[in-house]
């Protein structure tokens, strides 16, 4: 799968530590764009449907050994038809020498011939890995990312309705501040994972303070990078006239990138602890997580109570008819 996104070859080859065998003209600055990559079995055999020739490619043992039990001429072809397409690059695993026949044909037609010690099966998931985080789908939500508990809470209201102040009070109590005031989202898999702009990480503006860094103030261990999301909430002025959810039968979700978050709405109002009760709701989605809903066991009590209330007053009202019906014969 491709993304709109792109980073750049130069950028991979810094982050895994390649060794460039043969560099293409400006080859730091191509631009890649899949997140997946390819090891071209097939297409050394001459076999090219179905060829994304956006992803990385990658040589490992077998692909080395079937080249070796080629001829020079075979070689030649072979490495022809990969790299007369405009791949990005061609990495060789395991520390092993390309063949003359590779560099030859790189040369050829100017592609880039990379090198790694490191074996496929730990090189290969370590890409796919950095690949996908740097060209998820990306958006950005103005709002404040918290870790509570190992929850992800992503708190989010109108402007001045008290979200940086939550999470300070979150943050005095042993939690730890991801972002605040615009919190970068992206998709890994199935992951939600949130983070803080590069510029205002671990920053933090309080209304008649000013702007205060969180990890001077608190300590390396009351901020993170980045967060799974596990849930939303949503603050809103207290409105008389609005109804609140007052059991939690009623489960509400979100939509983001795609993806279903859930969220409860907290009212706010003078005289509530709003860290209190959000840390609560994160201790509640986690129970919900592990197979417990506090709502609907206290709602599955309360229908059992009322069946055995109306079973015993059926019961009741059975035994004062046969007795009416006695007193009559």
């Amino acid at each position: 799968m491709t993304s709109q996104k792109f980073v750049k070859l130069g950028k991979i080859i810094d982050e895994f530590g390649l060794e460039v065998l043969r560099g293409a003209k400006n080859y730091q600055n191509f631009p890649i764009r899949a997140d997946d990559i390819n090891r071209p079995a097939l297409q050394l055999t001459g076999f090219f449907d179905y060829y994304d020739t956006t992803r990385l490619q990658v040589l490992a043992k077998v692909e080395m050994t079937y080249l070796g039990k080629l001829s020079p001429d075979q070689r030649r072809q072979s490495f022809d038809g990969l790299l007369s397409r405009p791949i990005p690059a061609l990495i060789i695993t395991r520390n092993m020498d390309p063949f003359p026949e590779c560099l030859e044909v790189a040369e050829k037609y100017d592609r880039t011939i990379l090198r790694t010690k490191e074996l496929a099966s730990i090189f290969i998931p370590e890409l796919l890995n950095s690949l996908k985080t740097q060209l998820a789908a990306r958006i950005t939500r103005h709002g404040v990312l918290v870790e509570v508990y190992g929850e992800g809470v992503l708190i989010m209201g109108e402007s001045g309705v008290g979200k940086s102040e939550t999470a300070i009070e979150l943050v005095k109590r042993g939690h730890r501040l991801v972002a605040d005031d615009a919190v970068e989202i992206r998709t890994v898999g199935n992951r939600i994972i949130g983070s803080a702009p590069e510029l205002i990480r671990h920053y933090i503006e309080l209304r008649g303070i000013g702007v205060v860094d969180v990890r001077q103030l608190f300590g390396m261990s009351s901020v993170r990078d980045e967060q799974d999301i596990d849930m939303v909430v949503n603050l809103e002025q207290w409105n008389e006239g609005a109804f609140y959810d007052r059991l939690g039968t009623n489960e509400e979700f979100t939509t983001i990138l795609d993806k279903k978050v859930p969220v409860v709405t907290i009212p706010v109002k003078t005289g509530r602890n709003l860290a209190i009760i959000v840390e609560v709701a994160a201790m509640n989605n986690r129970h919900k997580k592990m197979g417990y809903n506090a709502a609907q066991e206290f709602s599955r009590q309360l229908d059992a109570h009322f069946e055995e209330m109306l079973s015993a007053q059926m019961e009741e009202n059975a035994l004062e008819e046969n007795e009416f019906e006695g007193e009559d014969v």
